[in-house]
């Protein structure tokens, strides 16, 4: 009776045909991009969630919106807490002021729970206080609210306006 079972070079073969396998579904399911788009669809759930919020508070404000807002509608602001260097690194539609909007004051455990941090953190931090979020905020001639992300990765433009 000869022994049942495989032999090394079976076994190698086998071994062989898993991993070409497996490198196929790895190319073929490219987590590079897959994580590239999670970050799109974070950064699109934020925009919404600012202007949600800036929204809120200017219906509790009577149509005002928060002060830190600017009235030209030929820049942009990036949102952070930083009095200079907020031009650079970001171009929205029109250029961007040199001082970011800082509205955590008017917005934060009131209307949003914290202000969004760009998911693939700016400046080196993932905290408010780390002067850029890698969001812009605008306000129209026509008086809407434009908020936008600095930093898409697979879509030309993430932003909303209201």
């Amino acid at each position: 009776m000869k022994p049942r079972g495989f032999t090394l070079i079976e076994l190698l073969i086998v071994i062989g045909i898993i991993g070409i396998v497996a490198a196929a579904v790895l190319v073929a399911v490219d987590p590079a991009k897959r994580f590239a788009q999670s970050r799109d669809a974070r950064r699109a759930a934020e925009v919404y969630s600012i202007l949600n919020a800036v929204l809120n508070y200017t219906a509790d404000h009577v149509g005002a919106s928060p002060a830190a807002i600017d009235g030209d509608s030929s820049t942009a602001q990036i949102l952070g807490t930083a009095a200079s260097g907020c031009n650079v690194g970001c171009s929205p539609a029109g250029t961007t002021t040199v001082a970011c909007a800082d509205l955590h004051g008017d917005l934060v455990s009131t209307y949003i729970a914290k202000m969004p941090i760009d998911p693939r953190g700016t400046n080196g931090s993932v905290t408010y206080d780390s002067l850029r979020t890698g969001y812009y905020i605008n306000r129209t001639a026509e008086g809407r609210i434009t908020v936008g992300s600095c930093n898409p990765e697979l879509v030309s433009d993430i932003s909303v306006q209201r």
